[in-house]
């Protein structure tokens, strides 16, 4: 039998989104699980309720809907205190989730490594510590007759308490044995040596398919939120023949439930440790500006400098989505901005610039620069003494001559902070090494 659901979104009026894209991604969210989304709607909380989240008359009326419905389980895009769970409960007479709690269910279903089965329990069983006051509900009658502590059910809520806390113990121990085995690995890869990109992105972005184009792979791409959940990692030949390694991510989301951040640490260190991050954007969502903040917002939770940030390669992803109108305005904006691509993971278009892209960031092409400076320029000498590799000097009546090893990049920096002209420039390409 299948279990029936009715979401409601909660328009706390302070929160800032659209509640009609909020309720279209939570909407997603219910559907990503193997359940029957009987009806959704939205409800204005202008003043959030302590005892039910809601006003009274509105659990009245939706308690009606519910019977008639026939609904199993009402969830609630939004956090539920314990309190406000029991009481909706009881109100309803159905199953209440809310928003970690929809994410924990999604996660639990996706899981399929022993690492992924261990992140997700772990998450799980801190959430539901949370929970005691509402799993133990039916012992309160059970409690004396005067105050508030002691009795047969304050007993059980303890002893519950207690197995909880050796489970995730256990798991943490466990976890903690995966992260010395991901650094083992990590140690082994920096040997050989391959460097990491990451693949980053709001869940549903097209991380999977920009990943099985790149390395040629299989792995799960479907159009749900959170297709995947354990890491996967692939070598990519760049243009030149060079190799890296890319990691496939978890995706995030906003509101991302901070038992799964803690838990999928582990996971999500492979994003810290690599050389180079890639942010896939859904650029054809309505919600691409907003989602772009969510996913900055999780890399600085991770602890991903802003320096590290500002270096990320974005792909512009799902173009073949837009019309050709939008489609062509998004190259536009692409092609001004330096490592920005707009292309398309299922069509193919701007995997070739994207790779070109990863290589140039990787491995850096160096040339040597010969650059006419006056002598009255001596902080521009300075720099380039500090950042590159002077090869030759020769300082004469007119000021001095340097042929200096470094990046495009680092020239293109100095440039900007010197105003060197062309005119004063010769460059020349040194072999790929």
């Amino acid at each position: 039998m299948t279990t029936r659901v009715f979401l409601l979104h909660p328009d706390l009026r302070a929160a800032g989104s659209d509640p009609a894209d909020a309720l279209d991604e939570a909407c997603s969210l219910v559907r990503a699980i193997d359940v029957e989304l009987a009806g959704n709607a939205v409800v204005a909380v202008p003043r959030p309720n302590p005892a039910t989240l809601i006003g009274p008359g509105k659990v009245e009326e939706l308690a009606a809907a519910f019977a008639a419905g026939e609904i199993d389980v009402a969830v609630v895009n939004g956090e539920l205190s314990p309190v406000q769970q029991r009481n909706l409960e009881r109100a309803w007479k159905v199953k209440m989730l809310d928003r970690t709690g929809l994410i924990l269910e999604i996660f639990g279903e996706r899981a399929q490594t022993r690492e992924g089965v261990m992140q997700v329990d772990l998450a799980h069983l801190t959430y539901q510590k949370s929970r005691l006051v509402r799993s133990w509900t039916h012992l309160e009658r059970q409690r004396g007759a005067t105050g508030f502590i002691g009795g047969p059910g304050e007993t059980q809520i303890e002893a519950d308490r207690r197995i909880l806390d050796e489970k995730i113990t256990r798991l943490k121990r466990q976890l903690e044995k995966v992260v010395r085995t991901r650094s083992l690995h990590r140690a082994a890869r920096k040997k050989v040596p391959h460097p990491v990109v990451a693949l980053v992105g709001y869940t549903n972005a097209g991380k999977s398919t920009l990943f099985n184009r790149l390395t040629e792979s299989q792995v799960r791409a479907e159009d749900i939120l959170f297709a995947t959940l354990d890491p996967t990692m692939r070598q990519i030949t760049l243009p030149s023949g060079r190799m890296a390694i890319l990691s496939d991510t978890v995706g995030f989301i906003s509101d991302l439930p901070t038992q799964l951040v803690a838990a999928f640490r582990a996971t999500l260190e492979e994003v810290l440790e690599a050389d180079l991050i890639v942010h896939v954007r859904n650029i054809a969502h309505a919600r691409a500006e907003e989602q772009d903040r969510d996913v900055l917002a999780v890399l600085d939770d991770l602890g991903v400098a802003e320096a590290r940030r500002a270096e990320m390669i974005e792909l512009r992803n799902k173009i073949d989505l837009l019309g050709e109108e939008e489609r062509q305005a998004v190259r536009n904006a692409a092609a001004r901005d330096a490592g920005v691509i707009a292309g398309s993971a299922v069509t193919g278009e701007g995997c070739d610039a994207l790779l070109s892209e990863i290589e140039v960031r990787l491995y850096p092409r160096r040339m040597v620069f010969t650059l006419r400076l006056g002598h009255d320029e001596g902080r521009a000498v300075s720099w380039l003494y500090g950042h590159g590799e002077v090869k030759r000097r020769e300082d004469d009546a007119e000021g001095i001559e340097l042929s200096v090893e470094m990046t495009e990049k680092e020239f293109f920096q100095f440039r900007k902070e010197f105003g060197v002209s062309a005119a004063s420039v010769r460059r020349t390409a040194l072999a790929a090494q």
